[in-house]
């Protein structure tokens, strides 16, 4: 093993498909829920906002970026050098212990198949 390049923060659970959420797909599920409060919301509703305009949804570039049978479990991953984008990870992982969801810190040097990338995150499909 090398550096630390990648982390992901996501559920600890296998969702029913078998794979695991990331924070923002659970955060998201208790908003489609209806379970989060007025200034929960907020907090989402902001957030989500911020992250859609400082980097770019994969699938926006390459649609078949997550299509489980051209890349079966792929999930993204932080570069550790992009901080602007970690530093607002506590904020939701805040919430998901609000509401007993458990998530897990992933870190890694080499998560996977890389099938996408920029300069903040790569999507991977994890080794066998």
């Amino acid at each position: 093993m090398g550096d630390l390049r990648y982390v992901r923060y996501q559920a600890v659970e296998a969702n029913s498909r078998g794979g695991f959420s990331g924070i923002f797909g659970l955060a998201n599920g208790l908003r489609r829920g209806g379970r989060l409060t007025g200034e929960q919301e907020a907090f989402m509703r902001a957030g989500n906002a911020w992250y859609d305009a400082a980097y770019t949804d994969p699938s926006t570039v390459d649609p078949t970026v997550y299509d489980r049978e051209v890349n079966p479990g792929a999930v993204a991953w932080f570069k550790v050098e992009a901080a602007h984008l970690l530093e607002r990870v506590p904020g939701y992982l805040a919430l998901l212990d609000a509401h007993g969801v458990r998530w897990e810190r992933l870190e890694s040097d080499d998560p996977g198949r890389i099938v996408y990338e920029d300069a903040d995150q790569v999507v991977v499909v994890p080794h066998a």
